[in-house]
């Protein structure tokens, strides 16, 4: 796949580029004529990558940017309306909620002509069916990201044209979410398990289960979510990696753990977080998410004997100093000070390719693949909805046991005896812990109606003092506003309550 996104970034891939301002950016404006161009095997691989190409911004702007909107971190200035979102300051005209909407109709606008335009090219249907099969999980991910932000957006599944498509109404969210799972169960019916070396990164059968069960999970269908989940942990396909601080890492690309990522290749399609995360310090975790982490006996920081205010970082969860970079730890082969990490006394050390023990020049060019689908958050999707369905049985217990026990972890497993509402708080905090700065933590308090009380207040640095306060006003923020300049294009599309 690496090798057909340098053929991308050379030849056809611009066919995609849309011009339009409206979303209805759908209607691709290029130098090529699709009539002359839907012709060729070639044309449909090149077609296909560019659906996969606008995954680029999930990179970076969709995923860790959406935990600077939580109480895990903040940002150091107001770039891209992520502090105005975090303060509820935001508006239909914030850049980050312009951008999420852009990139995913974008996205779309790419799978519908591939799904149209492929059936006119001379290949092998059962490759091509493959092939549509992965535009179908695109289009899908695409929508998920819009309806879990935006609530009913624009349904469209058919070829961009603006005559018809630039005025629609917003379908209901239940409507997407319909068609959100016939595409993934299209996919599943026509995805391979695995591929060939060439084309890893390319969407898996296990990939579209995983995101069904996310987008059934995310709609609180607790048995399905648990029964496809199931599905994905019962062949044996993927297992945790046993090592949680290099799961992201160019040396581990395509791990065990892996199910679906953005493929990166330098210099085209780099992943420079080591520049932006170090350098910038850009997320800088809060206290907040760091008094998360347990101790090593599993008990919290206000429950625990060996918890110590004056060595706060001793005895936690290992997670934790494989995450986040603290004061007065070894990292790139120094002490860490204030100096080091000025905004809150904090670094994010997950995704950076750097050692604790090693002096080495800060990189400005990385190419690991970013994991947007990983096995951990399959085994947390299954612990939560079945404990939702029939409480903490012993296979919920044996998810989250699974997550704790990885061999570069070893925290003690979950006591048995907790009943479903206990359960369901070891639930959240292990998926705030497991997967943070994957850019889940925000849709997850979305959903589970908490931000309201978790995103209003005040946050603190390392040493406790006030740093940024969040405020999330539940009878507005649980949706986004439709894009200010969505709605002045198109008419019929109504605003969301209280965004008027």
């Amino acid at each position: 796949m690496k090798n057909i996104y340098i053929m991308i970034c050379m030849t056809v891939a611009c066919i995609y580029l849309v011009s339009c301002d409206s979303l209805l950016d759908v209607d691709p404006s290029d130098q090529y004529s699709t009539e002359t161009f839907w012709k060729t095997e070639e044309h449909a691989k090149a077609g296909l990558m560019g659906c996969y190409n606008a995954l680029m911004n999930w990179r970076f702007s969709h995923t860790m940017e959406f935990d600077m909107l939580t109480s895990n971190a903040m940002t150091y200035n107001e770039s891209n309306g992520t502090q105005a979102i975090g303060k509820g300051e935001h508006m239909s005209t914030t850049y980050l909620i312009e951008l999420l909407w852009k990139n995913c109709f974008i996205g779309i606008g790419r799978t519908n002509t591939f799904i149209t335009k492929v059936g006119t090219v001379d290949m092998d249907e059962t490759e091509k069916n493959q092939m549509i099969g992965e535009a179908k999980f695109l289009r899908a991910f695409y929508y998920l990201n819009l309806v879990d932000k935006f609530g009913g957006v624009p349904l469209i599944v058919e070829a961009p044209n603006a005559d018809t498509q630039a005025n629609l109404p917003r379908s209901s969210k239940e409507e997407v979410v319909s068609q959100i799972l016939i595409d993934l169960d299209d996919a599943i019916a026509v995805l391979p398990g695995s591929y060939a070396s060439a084309d890893l990164g390319r969407v898996t059968k296990g990939a579209a289960l995983a995101l069904k069960a996310r987008a059934l999970l995310y709609n609180a269908r607790w048995a399905e979510a648990a029964e496809i989940a199931k599905q994905i942990i019962n062949s044996g396909v993927y297992q945790l990696f046993n090592d949680y601080r290099h799961f992201f890492s160019e040396d581990n690309k395509h791990n065990s753990e892996v199910i679906f990522n953005v493929e990166t290749v330098i210099p085209e399609y780099p992943t420079d977080y080591d520049l932006n995360i170090w350098r910038l310090n850009r997320p800088a975790p809060l206290k907040e998410l760091v008094d998360t982490y347990l101790c090593t006996d599993g008990k919290s920081i206000s429950e625990s004997s060996l918890y110590d205010p004056e060595h706060p970082y001793e005895n936690r969860d290992p997670r934790l100093l494989k995450s986040i970079v603290c004061i007065g730890y070894q990292y790139l082969g120094k002490t860490i000070t204030r100096a080091d990490v000025v905004n809150t006394g904090f670094g994010v050390k997950k995704y950076t390719s750097y050692e604790d023990s090693v002096s080495i020049p800060l990189v400005e060019r990385s190419a690991f693949n970013f994991i947007l689908i990983r096995y951990a958050e399959v085994l947390l999707t299954y612990a939560e909805a079945q404990n939702e369905v029939d409480g903490p049985d012993d296979s919920v217990y044996d998810a989250i046991n699974q997550l704790r026990k990885r061999p570069d972890i070893n925290m003690p497993e979950v006591m048995k005896g907790l009943t479903q509402s206990q359960m369901r708080e070891v639930i959240r905090r292990e998926r705030r812990i497991e997967l943070t700065f994957e850019g889940l933590y925000y849709s997850d308090i979305l959903r589970w109606k908490t931000a309201e009380k978790e995103n209003n207040g005040m946050m603190h640095d390392a040493d406790g003092a006030d740093v940024v306060k969040r405020s999330f006003n539940p009878e507005r923020d649980y949706l986004w506003p439709i894009p200010y300049n969505q709605i002045l294009l198109n008419p019929n599309l109504t605003q969301n309550p209280n965004w008027d």
